[in-house]
């Protein structure tokens, strides 16, 4: 692999909060945005268990994935694009999801701080974990469409 684009990419992750996770059941695609935390490549985010994309989740694991901003020239645009799988986590990897989740988004290992919703809010979520097989890093300001490929061993 690619050191220099590996950096790139895990750098653009932690630099940005928000992905558009793309889920599907029954042929039936669903995107929802989600905030996540990254661990190199592996994303997590939280959600309600009922919610369509996590009910999506319990019966099809395959995911794909987009983070970019919302640039209004096409030569400026970046971002990711991953194909993957997504589970629900527990245990010492849910503690480790929580964990630096909490260092990127405070609000959520600050409790005794937090709003009432939040909080409320926090006591009916779930774990998840996503792992990419397939990253593409879109960089236009290196030519127009122009994309690079990561193929991870999983």
């Amino acid at each position: 692999m690619n050191k220099l684009l590996n950096e790139r990419v895990k750098h653009y992750l932690q630099q940005h909060n928000v992905a558009t996770l793309a889920t599907c059941y029954n042929n039936v695609p669903s995107a929802a945005a989600v905030f996540y935390v990254n661990d190199g490549f592996t994303l997590y985010f939280l959600s309600s268990p009922t919610s369509r994309h996590c009910c999506n989740l319990a019966h099809n694991q395959q995911v794909a994935v987009t983070i970019q901003e919302n640039y209004s020239d096409w030569l400026d645009i970046k971002g990711v694009q991953m194909e993957g799988s997504a589970t629900e986590i527990s245990g010492a990897e849910q503690s480790k999801a929580r964990r630096i989740y909490a260092e990127k988004f405070p609000v959520t290992g600050l409790l005794s701080l937090a709003p009432a919703a939040v909080i409320e809010a926090l006591a009916k979520v779930a774990w998840y974990r996503i792992v990419p097989q397939r990253i593409y890093f879109i960089d236009n300001s290196r030519g127009l469409g122009h994309r690079d490929e990561l193929v991870l061993d999983v």
